[in-house]
């Protein structure tokens, strides 16, 4: 299997062994891929976990378009410090806890949220004013140390008044419990927050760029070539498929991993099982839909699968 399969990394090899289900399913698995910008990111947010209190606490904003990978990165952060039980006190540490923005941006949803992801439960019946206690009580107990706030920019649903109130939330939070919070959204949020200048200055900034055709771009192609459990060494590393990769893309992350993978099912379906830069334009390759604009003009798009 090593001589048959050498174009896979070692750790790879077995999956191509796999039926063709068995490997479509094992494709459209989550799984986390080390990228530069997401291992840099990580690095930004565990210095946060070990900053010691003081009277103004650094805070961060993780922006960059929709599909960069923000959520994913908050996610892995919050799986590295995952709550832990104490059996000596017989309570649960949460270091750092992960909360979703609300879709509508009012103080009671946004507490409602925070202390569901404490696991607190009967909220109905609460104030206002006693969930904020409550939550200021158990973010203490459990000894959190970053709060992350995912998907801010939904706040720029509500009001301005509710976006104010939004902004002075986080800025009591951070103030009253002396510790980090980091803010994942995207380019509108990043505005939202400098909206108000005394918390702005708390924040520092860390933007996520699309790819472009560089050697990073190479290295993640080489890492495809290598994992996906196809039978036959792929050519993703020439200029043709990087480019075509990049135009139907814009270098969004997730576009890119989402194309690479219904190649990658096409190329098991119809027996290819390489990927070279043709393959994106396999008939049976669901397409970002943002392509759809790229490829203006180009009829072959028409009829075609858009994701």
């Amino acid at each position: 299997m090593s001589t048959l399969y050498g174009h896979l990394f070692p750790a790879y090899r077995e999956y191509a062994e796999l039926t063709d289900e068995a490997r479509v399913d094992w494709l459209r698995r989550d799984r986390w891929i080390s990228l530069p910008q997401a291992e840099a990111a990580l690095c930004h947010l565990e210095d946060l976990v070990i900053y010691p209190p003081r009277g103004r606490m650094p805070c961060l904003l993780l922006f960059g378009s929709t599909g960069m990978g923000k959520t994913e990165i908050v996610s892995r952060f919050s799986k590295l410090h995952a709550p832990q039980f104490d059996i000596r006190t017989g309570l649960s540490r949460m270091p750092v806890l992960l909360v979703q923005m609300p879709p509508e941006p009012t103080e009671d949803q946004f507490y409602t949220e925070l202390l569901t992801a404490l696991n607190c439960v009967e909220l109905s019946s609460l104030s206002v004013r006693s969930m904020r206690a409550e939550a200021r009580h158990l973010l203490a107990e459990v000894e959190t140390k970053v709060l992350v706030l995912d998907e801010i920019d939904k706040m720029l649903a509500g009001t301005p008044r509710q976006q104010r109130v939004f902004l002075n939330t986080i800025r009591f939070l951070t103030n009253d419990l002396k510790i980090p919070i980091v803010c994942a959204g995207t380019e509108e949020a990043r505005m939202a927050v400098l909206t108000d200048p005394n918390l702005a200055d708390r924040f520092g900034a860390f933007e996520l760029m699309p790819w472009c055709n560089d050697h990073a771009l190479r290295q993640l192609l080489a890492s495809f070539s290598g994992l996906l459990p196809l039978r036959r060494p792929s050519r993703l590393d020439t200029v043709e498929a990087r480019q075509r990769l990049l135009a139907l893309t814009q270098g969004v992350t997730g576009r890119i991993f989402r194309l690479i993978e219904a190649a990658a099912v096409a190329a098991i379906r119809d027996g290819q099982e390489m990927l070279d830069a043709a393959s994106f334009d396999a008939k049976d390759v669901t397409l970002p839909l943002v392509s759809m604009y790229a490829s203006a003009g180009k009829r072959k798009t028409i009829g075609r699968a858009i994701l």
